[in-house]
């Protein structure tokens, strides 16, 4: 959201932590080793395929039902958009799409893993660039070259947001999805909101038509899809409870031809205490620009000083670009206390489905807005019912943690572990050199699933993180010290 980078494909750690304390080596052979352990159990989840729901046959309506159960889509990007697009198909449930910014350009990496290019059945003309090599850059200027193991027709895309989300949302409202120009306000919760209690009653600014300030309206819906990211008022109104957030900023930078040439199929990764503290800087190509910028939760007050050091240590390859769009946006540390709450579900951003190695949000908000989507058309019944908060978890959110629950308690090992310090970092650019390492973790980004373990490499691996720890030590600087112990404090 902010970023769905495509650095998990960088051995999947790299990230943002809320941890201010440094991790000693037994820690990080623990992370690795539970990586590669883990891995095998992350692949026995939920496999991407492509969602029944696109280009399936409409049920036939149900003759005893009044009329249509409601279900408001809060949020257009992915998450909402791809919600839209299963309920709208569903003759008897009326789906209404809330999105305030049509042409809305979320700030964001824009990379998205290969696998969903199929399994959304997104079409060529919506990816940027592909991205088939990767340049990561060390707290001492070491650069090393990733992409080896892949084969010729892999690649990471790359999206611009406005595009991708546009294109989804327009195929929502193809299925049927009712799309409004509005800003969603206020939401008033039944005191009964199990199913057969009062209805929920939207508040929002309407701002189709002309008029730059819009007119106010109201809507009562059956159910809602908060897919309103990570300030999500669907969040707050269902006391969903706070998350730790992460600030992400990007400079979007036009340069010249001969210089974008360089970033053809390229992106680069920065990591340093100098870019952030906990995060890392990078350079991604997009349509005819490139997106330069970093992120940090634990100094967001110095956000700015990292994005300068990111120019800096970026240089001459973009210099004397010319900066077309200025962005930020808050990023989710973790999932919500409450997903569901009645009838409501979270979704996307809204419900903190970020992996933390590589701030990663678009496919895994796609994911559960077609989740959420197939889970309440299954309870519904043709529209002939309208299920309860239990239901709702049982079919939503428990295989969404199962799928993916171990995917983001690995990352979060890893992104403790080799974003703690300058030394860690530097061995983690350096544990990259590994072919190994570049498949094993290509192919999970990709794929979203992992081919298999070699104990013997996973073995090297571990000899050669305790080396790369020791190297890293003796070649760079500690990280500088700073304070912020109000704002460190604040949440979602």
């Amino acid at each position: 959201r902010g970023h769905r980078q495509l650095c998990s494909a960088a051995f999947a750690a790299a990230a943002p932590s809320s941890l201010t304390t440094r991790t000693s080596p037994p820690h990080t052979m623990l992370a690795v080793t539970a990586l590669l352990a883990l891995e095998g159990y992350t692949a026995a989840g939920v496999r991407p395929t492509r969602s029944a729901y696109m280009a399936r046959p409409a049920h036939s309506s149900v003759s005893n039902i009044e009329a249509k159960i409601r279900v408001a889509v809060v949020g257009g990007g992915p998450s909402g958009a791809c919600a839209a697009e299963v309920l709208a198909q569903e003759p008897n449930i009326e789906t209404v799409l809330f999105e305030r910014k049509m042409d809305n350009a979320k700030p964001c990496g824009g990379a998205i893993p290969l696998c969903m290019v199929d399994e959304f059945n997104l079409p060529p003309e919506i990816i940027d660039r592909k991205v088939r090599k990767m340049k990561m850059i060390s707290p001492s200027n070491r650069e090393v070259d990733i992409g080896q193991t892949l084969k010729p027709d892999e690649y990471i895309g790359m999206c611009r947001r406005e595009i991708m989300d546009g294109y989804l949302r327009d195929r929502a409202v193809e299925f049927g999805a009712q799309a409004i120009n509005g800003l969603v306000t206020k939401v008033d919760v039944p005191s009964d909101m199990s199913p057969n209690g009062g209805k929920y009653t939207i508040h929002y600014t309407n701002y189709a038509g002309e008029g730059a300030k819009g007119t106010e309206a109201s809507m009562e819906v059956d159910l809602i899809v908060g897919a309103d990211g990570a300030n999500s008022r669907v969040a707050k109104a269902i006391d969903a409870g706070e998350y730790n957030y992460a600030i992400a900023f990007q400079e979007r930078i036009k340069i010249s031809d001969e210089k974008m040439a360089f970033y053809e199929d390229l992106a680069e990764m920065y990591v340093g205490d100098d870019v952030s503290p906990d995060f890392y800087g990078w350079v991604f190509p997009k349509y005819d620009h490139v997106g330069v910028g970093t992120g940090t939760v634990v100094n967001r007050p110095a956000i700015k000083e990292y994005q300068d050091a990111i120019r800096s240590r970026a240089g001459e390859k973009i210099a004397g670009g010319k900066i077309i769009k200025v962005e930020a946006h808050p990023i989710p540390e973790h999932p919500r206390p409450r997903r569901v709450v009645g009838r409501v579900a979270l979704v996307g951003d809204a419900a903190g489905y970020v992996t933390k190695c590589s701030g990663e949000g678009i496919y895994f908000a796609a994911k559960s807005g077609r989740m959420v989507g197939e889970a309440l058309v299954r309870l519904m019944k043709g529209g002939s019912k309208i299920p309860s908060e239990k239901e709702i978890i049982a079919e939503y959110i428990k295989p969404y943690d199962k799928a993916y629950g171990p995917t983001y308690v690995v990352l979060d090992i890893l992104q403790k572990v080799f974003y703690s310090s300058n030394p860690a970092r530097e061995a983690f650019v350096e544990m990259c050199e590994s072919e190994y390492v570049q498949k094993v973790t290509f192919d999970s980004y990709l794929y979203k699933k992992v081919q298999g373990n070699n104990p013997v490499e996973d073995i090297k691996l571990l000899c050669t993180t305790i080396g790369s720890l020791l190297r890293g030590n003796a070649l760079v600087e500690p990280d500088k010290t700073f304070s912020n112990p109000v704002e460190s404090k604040k949440r979602l």
